[in-house]
């Protein structure tokens, strides 16, 4: 009889376990639904045309301006907010009026055609002619204002060896305006001390 007893309370805490146990397995079964309907309702984009090795010139009155190279671009341009898609790295050249040159390069760019705004992404490098070199992580250009800007650290370096580095900036695309938010720098061979 205590066999027996054993066995029947064994066989209720068996019963009572598997009661505990099926709303645990509702939830987590619930809960993959969920994510499965979250999924099939996330539209994907694909692109409505591909370019390989891509070589891009940019003129104004017959002068080049800028040439744009990269191995890859992705047009998206029929989407709802239209924008092209560089996913390998980007290298762009501009001119100016006296034809010198600033190089721009980055891990990856997008550019949104409503807003005119270019995003570059992983290591953004700006080099100036005058040996100016400017270092970020993310960086936007605003092609309507001429103007760039960045939430992100930064980093810019002189030929004397000079540097200026902080937490976000802004600045006009001849970086003779710069507005920096937290930033600090050091100043070498500088012969006007009235600076």
């Amino acid at each position: 009889m205590i066999v027996g007893l054993k066995k029947e309370n064994l066989i209720k805490k068996i019963k009572w376990g598997g009661l505990v146990l099926i709303p645990f397995f509702t939830l987590i079964s619930c809960d993959n639904d969920i994510k499965n309907i979250q999924k099939l309702n996330q539209k994907k984009l694909f692109p409505s045309g591909e370019a390989k090795n891509m070589l891009v010139r940019y003129t104004d009155s017959a002068k080049i301006k800028a040439e744009l190279k990269s191995a890859t671009m992705l047009d998206y341009s029929s989407a709802k907010y239209g924008f092209s898609h560089f996913p390998k790295k980007v290298f762009v050249t501009v001119f100016d009026d006296k034809k010198q040159k600033t190089l721009i390069e980055a891990d990856k760019a997008t550019s949104f055609n409503k807003t005119k705004i270019i995003e570059l992404i992983g290591n953004v490098k700006i080099t100036t002619s005058d040996g100016k070199i400017l270092h970020t992580n993310q960086l936007y250009y605003d092609q309507q204002n001429n103007w760039f800007f960045t939430e992100s650290y930064f980093k810019i370096t002189d030929p004397n060896k000079s540097y200026f580095e902080g937490i976000g900036l802004d600045f006009d695309n001849k970086f003779k305006i710069i507005n920096a938010q937290q930033n600090r720098g050091e100043l070498n061979n500088i012969k006007n001390e009235n600076l």
